[in-house]
């Protein structure tokens, strides 16, 4: 029986943190983040929360067998890696999965992070709604200053992008 245990905190020292779910929210929101930690020149925490239902399907599982948590937290940093990859970013990069749920994970995140970047709408949810459940739990509950990227569902990313240029 495998001792690995999967990451449920972040170590982090007074950076920028911008949470990710595989929304064009979060993309968008994550774009935004990095242009701004370019610009002041610090390090960028990219974080993706998970549990086993939104996780990736990691390469070991099979028909009958469930894989242990460690290998969905790979998977899980396998999907973060290439998101990210494929946008370019010219600032440094960290990259986390983190189990749990994204607004816990995110108000914890922010006992220590300078800023918290997060999209207003995710990947689950209620469209219509002005802001996500769990971008108001973190503006709520953070504590450090909290940065809701405002993106509709039909915006493309030049415009967020262009505020920073």
């Amino acid at each position: 029986m495998s001792t690995a245990q999967v990451a449920s905190s972040l170590e982090i020292g007074k950076e920028m943190v911008v949470g990710y779910d595989g929304s064009e929210a979060s993309l968008q929101a994550v774009r935004w983040a990095a242009r701004l930690a370019a610009r002041l020149g610090e390090p960028l925490h990219v974080v993706r929360s998970w549990i086993i239902s939104t996780a990736p399907r990691p390469a070991s599982a099979t028909t009958g067998y469930v894989p242990p948590l460690t290998d969905f937290e790979a998977a899980v940093l396998e999907r973060l890696r290439r998101d990210v990859d494929r946008l370019g970013l010219t600032c440094e990069v960290h990259l986390h999965a983190v189990h749990g749920s994204a607004g816990r994970r995110m108000v914890e995140a922010s006992e220590k992070a300078s800023a918290i970047v997060v999209g207003n709408r995710g990947a689950g949810g209620f469209m219509g709604l002005r802001m996500g459940s769990t971008a108001e739990q973190i503006v709520r509950n953070a504590h450090c200053p909290v940065v809701v990227v405002p993106v509709d569902a039909d915006d493309a990313g030049d415009p967020v992008d262009a505020e920073l240029s």
